[in-house]
């Protein structure tokens, strides 16, 4: 084939698409992090699955038109720090194809040398070791085989663009030591190996089918009603039959089946779960196989996110423009609560287990009715979701200011320093400087054995998250939780929040502010029912 033409790169990328979701678990499983997190294949699948399915509805015979459809399908799409770069990579491809309506070898290599340039330029601090250095090694080595080789065939570009992808990733340990330590390759550039061997293996002709734990996956992405389904969490007490055999592992193989986002943690004779489903009813029946249900909770996802963009949008729509509105992003209805009474218009429902997307974000800023809209994305993983929302508002109709919080520490310091009698700017330089002050603190469980940064982590323990540092695991929770606030609180500390999550009960609640207050006197403690998933504890030091 010396071209590909539009139904050629239609198959190609739903064959990238598919092999993609097929294996997205393994991708998951690769995080440096043992936290219960919105994993890297998740969102990387989900991002490129919403791009396909946009490409695919476009009834056009050129490359460059459906390339565009898939661009625009990703940037809307985009879930996590992954799913955003893969969407520049695939922006960058189209611009390389525009004007084009079938794609030679030589133009197939160029259009993924600026899909490299263009993900980088959207990356603030670019990082080595990451899907960032697989594409542009990969990209720039394919470039030059392709440039010395006369009628270079567009399937002999992508087997030597798989072939320096696959070499490129072996060496991520190289550049960022976690990798090496932790004994994995870096997630997101092993995501994009998986899309790029799809390509590869449409073009000799390999058409690919979705897997049982896939199709779960697609179907929640397939349309918006369906991508979030339900938040179904529940805690058993194993019978005596259940304490023979339970086997979490065999539990957690059952469940995967039918959803993501999950978590299973088993305590003695109590086993506590966490998925995201569309059928809660198949979870509940594989849990009650064990034993009964001490507490059991479902939430409609698409409901919920539903509501809060109906809700807003009819709450703003009959009003008159004000000056200010801020979105901001939580899991848990009582972090909800505190957002929405430190001024919050909209509360996105999401966090480290459900990254919000970028359309999330758009609508969001569309329902509000105001010259300037601040928003909070409070995680790392979703700052640049957020900043790519704010890029494709109409500059001239609003001024959205993404303050790049990468915490609930974080954003509950900037929303309190929010001042609606101050000019736009002067916020910005407000809330930006109260989070500079702030420290964070974080407990949660780990979902597997592995070492990090020295510290033996065993699959449960609790750990003591400082910033971005695991410095502590132990079988205990509050015992983490102690440790951790020693390690965070100092002569310059006057204030301490605490956020509770879920898990956490009366007793161990007082008990942490009782060290606190036998430990650390002079330092005002503040606590608060946040009601997250996840995370036992999340702490606040200023």
């Amino acid at each position: 084939m010396e071209k590909i033409d539009a139904l050629t790169f239609k198959r190609m990328i739903e064959n990238g698409a598919i092999h993609l979701g097929n294996h997205y678990t393994d991708i998951d499983a690769l995080n440096v992090f043992p936290v219960p997190d919105g994993d890297t294949g998740t969102n990387m699948s989900m991002t490129f699955s919403a791009g396909v399915k946009d490409a695919l509805a476009c009834g056009s015979d050129r490359v460059d038109e459906i390339a565009k459809r898939l661009s625009k399908g990703l940037l809307m799409g985009a879930r996590g720090n992954s799913g955003v770069i893969l969407s520049q990579i695939f922006r960058g491809v189209y611009q390389s194809f525009d004007g084009k309506k079938d794609i030679s070898g030589l133009e197939l290599a160029e259009a993924f040398v600026n899909g490299s340039r263009v993900a980088y330029k959207a990356v603030m601090r670019p990082v080595e070791g990451t899907i960032l250095t697989v594409i542009r090694e990969s990209a720039d080595y394919t470039l030059a085989f392709a440039t010395g080789k006369e009628d270079v065939t567009p399937l002999e570009v992508l087997e030597y663009l798989v072939k320096e992808a696959d070499e490129s990733l072996k060496r991520t340990p190289e550049l960022l030591p976690v990798l090496k330590e932790v004994g994995v390759v870096d997630s997101g550039g092993a995501g994009l190996l998986l899309v790029l061997q799809g390509f590869a293996m449409a073009l000799r002709g390999e058409f690919l089918e979705k897997s049982e734990a896939a199709a779960v996956e697609g179907a929640q992405s397939a349309v918006e009603s369906e991508e979030f389904g339900y938040c179904t969490e529940f805690i058993i007490q194993l019978s005596d039959q259940g304490m023979k055999t339970f086997k979490e592992d065999a539990l957690k193989e059952s469940l995967s089946r039918i959803g993501n986002s999950l978590v299973v943690v088993q305590d003695d004779d109590i086993v506590k779960v966490h998925v995201h489903t569309l059928t809660p009813g198949d979870a509940l029946n594989l849990g009650q196989r064990y034993g009964e249900f001490l507490k059991l909770k479902i939430e409609n996802m698409s409901v919920q996110h539903e509501n809060i963009m109906v809700n807003a949008q009819e709450e703003f729509k009959d009003h008159p423009e004000k000056e200010y509105a801020i979105i901001t992003v939580a899991a848990g209805e009582g972090l909800s609560n505190v957002f929405k009474e430190l001024r919050a218009d909209v509360v996105i429902s999401g966090g480290q287990t459900m990254n919000p997307s970028t359309e999330d974000f758009v609508e969001a800023i569309n329902s509000c009715n105001a010259r300037h809209i601040f928003v909070l994305p409070n995680n790392s993983n979703i700052v640049l979701a957020a900043q790519q929302a704010e890029s494709i508002c109409d500059a001239d109709q609003v001024e959205v200011i993404v303050l790049p919080t990468k915490s609930i520490p974080q954003g509950y310091a900037a929303l309190i320093n929010f001042n609606p009698e101050v000019d736009a700017q002067t916020n910005r330089e407000n809330m930006m400087a109260a989070v500079e002050h702030v420290k964070t603190g974080q407990v949660t469980f780990a979902i597997k054995d592995t070492t990090y940064e020295g510290l033996e982590i065993k699959e449960n323990e609790y750990m003591g998250i400082k910033e971005k540092d695991i410095i502590v695991s132990l079988p205990d929770k509050t015992a983490s939780t102690r440790y951790l606030l020693s390690h965070m609180i100092d002569e310059d500390s006057e204030l301490v929040t605490l956020f509770t999550g879920e898990d956490v009960s009366e007793e161990e609640c007082s008990e942490i502010e009782a060290y606190l207050e036998e430990h650390y006197p002079d330092v005002e403690v503040e606590v608060i029912d946040g009601g997250q998933p996840v995370y036992s504890f999340i702490i606040s030091v200023e």
